[in-house]
C-alpha cells in the first residue's frame, strides 16, 4: 500500500474516493501537516498501490486494511478523515475499531444510506452490460474523467491546472476501472450494514462537511446523517460541489485545522 506521510502530532489519516487517490490531497496536506501528522494511502486497488486480483472490496473490507495500515504505522489512537467512498470506509473503520481508537471522525460528503441518488446510480453502473461498456472505454478513461471531473464541482473554473492529469494518471495502469467496479456491485448491501452499525459509533465526535452544489451525494442527506451522531457539527460551503478540498482548499483546511484544535 502506498502511502504520503508529513507533519507531526497527532496522528490524522486520510481516505480518498473512489476515483481518487493520495494526489486528492495536494492541498490539504502542507495546512494540515502542521497541526498533525498526516498518513494519506492509495488504497489497495487504486492510485499506485498494488491491485490484488482477489481484494474484499466491500466497505468492511476496506475498513479492515485502514485498521490494518494503522497497525503496521504504529498507531494506537487516531482522527480519521475520508470523502466520498472513503467517508463511508471511514465510519465502517470507526465502527470496527476498538473502543477510543478513533478519536475524531472528520467526514467530507460521505457515502451514505440517505442518498437515494447514489443508489440509483451505483445500480445503473454495476449492472452487467454497463460494466462490460465501462472496461471497454478503458483506453478512453482520460476522456471520461474529464467529464466525470467537471460535474464534481459546483464551479468548474476552479479546475486547477494538472488536476485532470493527475488523476488519470493511475488508470494509465491495468485493474484501476475494475476495482471501483468490484465496490460498486456490493454498493447497497454494504450501505444497509453500514446503517444498521451507525448506533455504535454514535458518541464519536464529528464533523460533517458539504458542497452545497454537490451532484454525486445528495447534500439533503447530511442532516440525516448528522442526527446519527450525539456531537456532530454540519460545515456547508455554498457554491461548492462534491470535492471542497479540490475546489476551495484554503476554506477546507480552515475548517478541519479548527476542530483539530478543539477539546472533544
Amino acid at each position: 500500500m502506498r502511502y504520503l506521510c508529513a507533519g507531526s502530532g497527532p496522528a490524522l489519516i486520510l481516505l480518498h474516493g473512489l476515483l481518487g487517490y493520495s494526489f486528492s490531497w495536494r492541498f490539504t496536506i502542507p495546512a494540515l501537516a502542521r497541526e498533525a501528522t498526516i498518513y494519506a494511502p492509495d488504497m489497495l486497488g487504486a492510485g499506485f498501490s498494488d491491485r490484488p486480483s482477489e481484494l474484499d472490496c466491500t466497505f468492511r473490507g476496506c475498513a479492515r486494511r485502514v485498521l490494518a495500515f494503522a497497525d503496521q504505522v504504529g498507531l494506537s489512537s487516531f482522527n480519521l478523515l475520508g470523502t466520498s467512498h472513503g467517508g463511508a470506509v471511514a465510519m465502517t473503520a470507526a465502527i470496527s475499531a476498538e473502543q477510543n481508537r478513533v478519536s475524531k471522525l472528520i467526514l467530507v460528503a460521505p457515502v451514505n444510506p440517505w442518498s437515494a441518488h447514489g443508489k440509483r446510480v451505483t445500480r445503473f453502473l454495476s449492472s452487467e452490460l454497463v460494466s462490460t461498456v465501462f472496461l471497454g472505454l478503458a483506453p478512453h478513461a482520460k476522456f471520461a474523467h474529464s467529464c466525470v471531473l467537471r460535474r464534481l464541482y459546483g464551479d468548474p473554473g476552479r479546475i486547477a491546472p494538472g488536476t485532470l492529469e493527475g488523476y488519470s494518471r493511475p488508470f494509465e495502469k491495468p485493474g484501476g476501472l475494475e476495482y471501483g467496479l468490484r465496490i460498486l456491485s456490493t454498493w447497497n448491501k454494504d450501505l444497509e450494514d453500514l446503517e444498521s452499525c451507525l448506533p455504535k459509533i454514535r458518541n464519536l465526535p464529528t464533523l460533517i462537511i458539504w458542497g452545497e452544489r454537490d451532484r454525486a451525494v445528495d447534500p439533503a442527506s447530511a442532516r440525516s446523517l448528522q442526527d446519527y451522531f450525539q456531537n456532530a457539527r454540519l460545515v456547508t460551503f455554498d457554491g461548492v460541489g462534491h470535492l471542497p478540498y479540490e475546489e476551495t482548499p484554503e476554506r477546507f483546511n480552515q475548517a478541519i485545522v479548527a476542530y483539530l484544535r478543539e477539546e472533544n
